[in-house]
């Protein structure tokens, strides 16, 4: 394969176009109207309330803040991406890996119809037009992110989709009217922070020209993503976003790397 330079390669491309929409932070008390177990270690909730009738999610990779409620009074935080939403119907469906104790873990495994959940945002959306191919690459955290991006397209953009998960059972099917390849990587949670095999993966796939690169995934995994592909695939800053969307031994901790 051959690559050319980065600013020779941005200076036969159009841009990308990425809109930073700030939206009024609201909180919000919502009931849970059902549970769905996805995967083994993926639980799908719909939550509802009256709270969501002007809720607006305007990118795939928002997040909202939940508010999970302690034995010390002041509640824990955690963000989760909006993985469906419909203000008509008051409902909006949210994504549990529940790979590990914690508290979001815990109140996803014990919810049932009825719990109740306070939520708060999206605070803003980095909306992302002017692409038709895309390149997704993210962990058991991205899932959401990656599932509502695919699903949302229209039949005139293609997505790469590669996402690393513990085994073939954590694999989901995402239902789309655009063109859609998706690769797995089966690793050991304990190799959640290892890049390696996502690379391995990487090099095998053709990046043409004008694809958008979006990385989310274990911090150093999305550092070491984010390099591999601006220094070994010449792939230009503009077209691409990255994210620590946690980070290991660290609660409630996430990265910016864009």
């Amino acid at each position: 394969m051959t690559d050319i330079s980065s600013q020779d390669q941005t200076s036969q491309m159009s841009m990308p176009c990425i809109e930073r929409v700030r939206h009024e932070l609201k909180r919000r008390e919502l009931t849970v109207r059902s549970v769905e177990k996805l995967t083994p270690n993926m639980l799908r909730i719909a939550l509802v309330g009256e709270d969501l009738a002007d809720f607006l999610s305007a990118s795939p990779d928002d997040h909202v803040k939940i508010f999970l409620p302690t034995a010390e009074g002041e509640p824990e935080r955690r963000d989760y991406t909006p993985r469906r939403y419909d203000t008509a119907a008051r409902e909006l469906v949210l994504d549990f890996a529940v790979h590990e104790a914690g508290p979001a873990t815990q109140w996803a495994l014990e919810a049932q119809v009825g719990s109740r959940l306070s939520i708060g945002g999206p605070r803003g959306s980095a909306v992302i037009s002017g692409v038709k191919h895309w390149i997704l690459v993210g962990d058991e955290t991205a899932l959401p992110s990656m599932g509502r991006r695919v699903e949302e397209a229209g039949p005139d953009e293609t997505f790469t989709v590669i996402g690393a998960v513990t085994g073939s059972q954590e694999e989901q099917t995402f239902e789309t009217a655009a063109q859609l390849r998706t690769i797995w990587v089966h690793r050991p949670l304990s190799a959640a922070a290892n890049a390696s095999d996502i690379i391995s993966v990487l090099n095998t796939v053709d990046i043409p020209a004008e694809t958008f690169a979006w990385i989310a995934a274990e911090a150093s995994v999305a550092r070491a993503v984010r390099a591999y592909l601006t220094e070994g695939r010449n792939h230009p800053l503009p077209w691409l976003k990255a994210a620590g969307y946690w980070v290991q031994g660290l609660a409630d901790a996430h990265e910016k790397l864009d």
